[in-house]
């Protein structure tokens, strides 16, 4: 539970917004849903009343998860942080070494990671390779599909 869960502001607002609609919007159909549900007279053979329930269940897990994610968040500026060497919220510019194919990674929370938009996680194999490296440096990341070697070209924010 003591994990800081480091966000940007604009991810943090998001997540705020989120959990405002499910404890309002979301509460609410689930309370019409179980209410119409047992307007259908037996609830012991309710599936309606039931599939409602879990849902209220579901609802109220995910409200509970997002509060403890918000609660252990702390809010950084890229700005804040130096470029010297890969952290969170660095841009690292890397080339393989086998292809010299050159990628951009944005490093970011595990609750942030788009790895389609190459927001990859701190706590990834690539991010946790990353992290800490300097411009020049060559990472040797453990991944599934054997070893990858990076080498880092550009670290920016």
């Amino acid at each position: 539970m003591s994990d800081v869960v480091y966000l940007t502001k604009e991810k943090f607002i998001a997540l705020e917004a989120d959990l405002r609609d499910m404890k309002i919007n979301g509460r609410k159909t689930v309370a019409a849903k179980i209410a119409e549900a047992r307007g259908h007279g037996d609830l012991s053979e309710n599936a309606e009343y039931d599939a409602a329930r879990e849902e209220q269940r579901h609802l109220e897990y995910r409200i509970a998860k997002l509060e403890e994610t918000l609660s252990k968040s702390r809010v950084i500026d890229s700005k804040d942080l130096p470029n010297d060497k890969v952290y969170i919220l660095s841009k690292v510019t890397v080339k393989e070494q086998k292809t010299s194919k050159k990628i951009e990674y944005l490093l970011v929370s595990p609750e942030e990671a788009d790895f389609e938009k190459n927001k990859i996680s701190t706590t990834s194999p690539i991010g946790k390779g990353l992290m800490g490296k300097k411009v020049g440096e060559i990472a040797e990341i453990k991944v599934p599909a054997g070893i990858l070697k990076y080498e880092i070209v550009e670290i920016s924010r």
